[in-house]
């Protein structure tokens, strides 16, 4: 493929976003079954404002969290990065890692693969200090990816942004220093 990546792991290539993945992502973000660990789906609406989002802070940061393709096809299957929190909380403000991959892709290693490329850039690269990663208790198929490279639990807490969803806001806390 031709296109212009951030950076590449083995199987994936991470690059900013472009308005065509708005409708590739909205595809992920409103399928209830990836959205299990989430309150709710996400609009079209809200797809796009997070893609400017995520372009506002690469241009900022030279992060984000990345869009991820497939480097033999240039098929997207979702995003794999990092992105800065502020939300009120005693272990913001931080810099986390997350992703989310359409289901077609689950079960492939393609998000442990990417989230220790992304720690590779965000280390080597960018000189951070320390990620952090937030998931629902029940979210196991994500703490498995943290575990998988190398971060450790620090604590249990109540999410401040999912009060009103008590079945949401039992969330964990992992960490991994340079």
């Amino acid at each position: 493929m031709s296109k212009e990546y951030v950076f590449t792991s083995d199987r994936l290539g991470f690059r900013t976003w472009e308005a065509s993945d708005v409708i590739k992502m909205f595809e992920i973000s409103s399928d209830p079954k990836v959205m299990q660990h989430f309150p709710s789906t996400q609009s079209k609406e809200y797809t796009a404002n997070f893609i400017k989002k995520m372009q506002d802070q690469f241009n900022k940061n030279g992060f984000c969290y990345f869009a991820v393709e497939i480097l033999e096809t240039g098929h997207f299957i979702g995003f794999i990065g990092c992105c800065e929190q502020t939300y009120e909380i005693d272990f913001n403000p931080s810099v986390d890692i997350g992703w989310r991959l359409h289901k077609n892709f689950w079960g492939k290693g393609y998000a442990t693969e990417g989230a220790k490329a992304c720690l590779e850039y965000m280390f080597n690269v960018l000189k951070l200090k320390k990620i952090v990663s937030v998931a629902t208790k029940e979210n196991t198929p994500s703490i498995g990816v943290m575990k998988k490279i190398g971060m450790h639990k620090i604590k249990e807490f109540t999410h401040p942004l999912l009060r009103d969803f008590p079945e949401y806001q039992n969330c964990v806390l992992y960490e991994l220093k340079s």
